[in-house]
């Protein structure tokens, strides 16, 4: 046994998401500067890309809004059409920021400055 914790990564952060045409949009945002100097480091745009790999993204984009400790990313081409086309359940991204908060970390040797004050 590793001996390594695995936590998702709602555990440091919460998430917003919707759909721009046929391109969803997911920000991230850490509940602690700890928290977002985490995320800026290990939440890559290759990592997510791989998350939503079943949803065949043509490229995903990252942007940083460090004024609110978020990370916001863009799936492009991930909603089949888009809203008016699509024959997808979520045709508009809406459920895609809770899908990318369920995934799966690695808990860090500083791990209580990640969470959210109070929750310890």
């Amino acid at each position: 046994m590793s001996g390594r914790v695995i936590v998702p990564l709602s555990q440091i952060a919460h998430g917003r998401s919707g759909d721009k045409g046929n391109h969803s949009n997911v920000a991230v945002i850490a509940y602690t500067d700890a928290g977002f100097d985490w995320l800026r480091t290990h939440l890559t745009a290759e990592l997510v890309a791989k998350h939503f790999a079943g949803l065949h993204p043509s490229r995903v984009e990252r942007f940083e809004a460090a004024n609110v400790r978020g990370l916001n990313f863009l799936l492009y081409d991930a909603l089949a059409g888009g809203a008016s086309r699509s024959l997808r359940s979520d045709t508009q991204g809406k459920s895609y920021a809770l899908a990318l908060l369920r995934m799966p970390i690695e808990v860090p040797a500083d791990f209580a400055a990640l969470v959210r004050p109070g929750s310890a």
